[in-house]
């Protein structure tokens, strides 16, 4: 296989790529985003593999995209990892594909060690690809030789790997497994990443927070947001939130003491009147004031003794056909699930794919 391309940045060359891509009923896909390196995300590059040819298309380009996004809904989209890829997607495209064969999520169901589309290539194909561009800037125009080169292989092998991955789910009988996840991964892809809300300031862990620490982290989020948008960056490229909740656990402690010294001091020193204003105004501010989640509150009662047997039921009956089976029990039911499952009247089969709740069948129809 040669990864050789077609470079596309034009609306005629794009125009044409459509009516080509026409004959086709299954195409590699993949796109490089600017995640990393800007505020808002952004597609920066499609690659596509079509027959024996490969294209990499300039998201940048200031094309109309209509035509061939309404193309690839209707086709068998191959791809590897899709989540990120399918909701950038929907955001800015409001794509909705209507067939996927995911090889990462095929990966995981044949219990494989090495999920990456590199550990698969060398698995299925004995080849090695290079690395060193996962987090390089796709937005930079124009794009070195070696990063198209990378970014063209990343679509090169996936209908080799497809072919053989499929063959060996039929073995297993797992074909049908691969179909329903994939499914789930469209619907759940649909909504995109949604807008952040009054309260996507609560980082994780906030909830251990006492009201002194909510409001001192509510001013430096927003502060970090407010930074990184003006510097069109990445708001982890300002400060991490592990430095926010850092700074918001020491003034919970004692909102006196001397919180500087979490900080790096290079760091400490580039944001020093930023950040002694957003603690400030955080101390100042009433904790009462902060937005409140939305919804009922659900009160977590203890679990009885007959939900702990049942949960503990649930999990041995998950981990002895995950080991039978040779995947992650995690791909039957997650902690979650299992705790839902055991203390709720649900139906397994809203919370559960087909093929999950069939696994579990023995001990859930005991509840």
């Amino acid at each position: 296989m040669s990864s050789e391309f077609e470079w596309i940045e034009r609306q005629d060359d794009l125009d044409k790529l459509v009516r080509h891509l026409k004959k086709y009923d299954e195409l590699p896909l993949d796109t490089e985003a600017d995640n990393m390196y800007h505020y808002r995300n952004r597609i920066c590059l499609f690659q596509l593999r079509a027959g024996q040819e490969t294209f990499l298309i300039d998201a940048l380009a200031g094309l109309d995209f209509t035509g061939f996004v309404r193309l690839l809904e209707g086709k068998l989209l191959i791809m590897h990892g899709s989540d990120f890829d399918l909701r950038l997607m929907a955001d800015h495209h409001g794509f909705q594909p209507a067939r996927l064969f995911d090889t990462m999520l095929g990966a995981q169901l044949l219990g494989l060690s090495k999920i990456g589309l590199g550990g698969l290539t060398e698995h299925y194909l004995g080849i090695e690809m290079p690395k060193g561009h996962q987090k390089s800037d796709w937005s930079r125009r124009p794009l070195p030789e070696k990063m198209l080169l990378y970014a063209a292989e990343d679509v090169l092998y996936l209908l080799e790997i497809r072919a053989r991955m499929e063959s060996e789910l039929r073995t297993k009988g797992r074909v049908e497994w691969l179909r329903q996840r994939c499914s789930w991964q469209i619907e759940a892809a649909r909504a995109g990443f949604g807008d952040r809300d009054e309260n996507a300031w609560r980082l994780p862990g906030a909830n251990r927070l006492g009201p002194r620490g909510l409001a001192v982290l509510h001013e430096l989020w927003h502060w970090r947001e407010r930074s990184a948008e003006k510097a069109d960056l990445p708001p982890f490229k300002i400060i991490n939130n592990q430095f926010l909740m850092d700074i918001a656990r020491a003034i919970d402690r004692d909102p006196k003491g001397d919180w500087r010294k979490i900080v790096p001091a290079r760091l400490f020193s580039r944001h020093r009147r930023a950040l002694e204003k957003a603690v400030k105004q955080g101390l100042a501010l009433d904790p009462a004031t902060l937005p409140r989640r939305t919804g009922e509150p659900r009160t977590r009662h203890p679990f009885t003794a007959e939900e702990l047997e049942r949960q503990e039921a649930l999990r041995e009956e998950r981990d002895r056909r995950a080991e039978e089976l040779g995947i992650d029990p995690s791909l039957i039911a997650n902690r979650a699930q299992l705790a839902i499952l055991s203390r709720e009247s649900v139906d397994a089969d809203d919370l559960l794919l087909p093929w999950q709740a069939d696994l579990l069948k023995e001990v859930l129809t005991e509840r």
